[in-house]
């Protein structure tokens, strides 16, 4: 029997989860780009395609950088590349993005229904009130 990854494919070429499996992501599915989504971010091991676009855990206002992220993501999906997103765990900041992917794609219509796909890829995704409410300005105006 395989083993099970300890991240999660979104969609096709897009791939969640914690800083910890970043590496393992990287090596099982041949990234272009990984996108570390803490603002507390340390340098993770070198070596990595790595860029940073800090999204702070528990501020008001992240309307931009959530926009930001997301719009990156689904540009480079589209441009074929393989994209892996975490923030340090893969719950709140990773969920937000993946939400907000799966809205920007047209793959859920509602912030709940993306929330549901998310969790039913990632059962610890768990997005805090503050970045829901930042999808639901985005999204459902």
């Amino acid at each position: 029997m395989p083993q099970e990854k300890s991240y999660q494919a979104l969609m096709e070429n897009i791939f969640i989860g914690g800083a910890d499996q970043a590496r393992e992501a990287h090596q099982n599915e041949g990234l272009d780009v990984i996108i570390d989504l803490r603002a507390e971010s340390d340098n993770l091991e070198g070596g990595l395609p790595r860029i940073h676009m800090p999204i702070v855990d528990d501020e008001a206002k992240q309307d931009e950088s959530v926009k930001r992220a997301i719009d990156y993501v689904v540009q480079a999906q589209k441009e074929g590349k393989k994209v892996y997103f975490h923030c340090s765990g893969g719950r709140n900041r990773t969920g937000t993005v993946a939400m907000g992917t799966l809205l920007q794609m047209g793959k859920a219509n509602t912030v709940e229904d993306a929330e549901k796909q998310a969790v039913a890829i990632r059962p610890i995704i768990n997005v805090k009130p503050e970045l829901k409410e930042v999808l639901h300005n985005m999204y459902q105006k």
